[in-house]
């Protein structure tokens, strides 16, 4: 009767035990999206009708941030004219390594006040090709840049160094739900993930048009 009674107390302390450490992951995940505060807006100037391929922005938190897209050989990107299939590689540095950050073409909002969206992609995200060696880059319509082990284990990439990334998209149909980047104003854009949706700080973008 005692034996059997350990048992059962040893069984009780597992699962308090384990009850208690998912509560503690938890609320190591949810307690800094619930305190955060908005930081501000990017600063980033309206580029008007031109087609940059690099951008700078100083952010209300004082950060300078830097947005640039390439062609995966290192060229020049025509961001007037992008094609649907073609693959870019976007890089930035200046960013809060502390927040995690979506990588996406999405619609460029009136008031900069307001989330960039909808976007092309929807959740971020990587291609996956069963075929591709071990280590090889995916390329996927959103990338999700976050260096907290929690969110790496969803998927997200971690930050090259200390707010400096590396993302890599394969344009996506321009056309989609609520949205059509052959009309409406687009670009390539960065904006906190859900971790800090409401905060605009990190809303850097580069204009893209689609090839007729």
């Amino acid at each position: 009767m005692v034996a059997k009674q350990g048992r059962r107390r040893w069984w009780v302390w597992l699962i308090v035990a384990i009850v208690v450490a998912l509560l503690a992951v938890a609320a190591i995940i949810a307690l800094p999206i619930m305190l955060h505060q908005s930081a501000g807006l990017s600063g980033q100037e309206d580029p008007g009708d031109t087609w940059p391929t690099t951008v700078t922005a100083r952010g209300d938190d004082g950060r300078e941030r830097t947005l640039s897209v390439a062609s995966p050989d290192g060229g020049e990107v025509d961001t007037a004219a992008v094609e649907v299939g073609e693959r870019v590689v976007v890089t930035g540095t200046g960013y809060d390594p502390g927040r995690g950050i979506y990588v996406a073409v999405c619609v460029v909002p009136e008031d900069p006040s307001l989330k960039p969206g909808p976007c092309i992609g929807g959740s971020p995200q990587e291609s996956q090709d069963p075929e591709a060696n071990e280590g090889a880059i995916q390329y996927g319509e959103s990338n999700w840049i976050n260096n907290d082990w929690a969110w790496r284990l969803f998927g997200a990439r971690s930050f090259d160094a200390p707010g400096e990334f590396t993302a890599y998209l394969e344009m996506g149909e321009p056309v989609g739900e609520g949205f059509d980047c052959r009309v409406d104003r687009c670009g390539i854009y960065t904006r906190n993930d859900h971790t800090a949706s409401g905060d605009r700080v990190q809303d850097v973008y580069i204009p893209i048009r689609y090839a007729d």
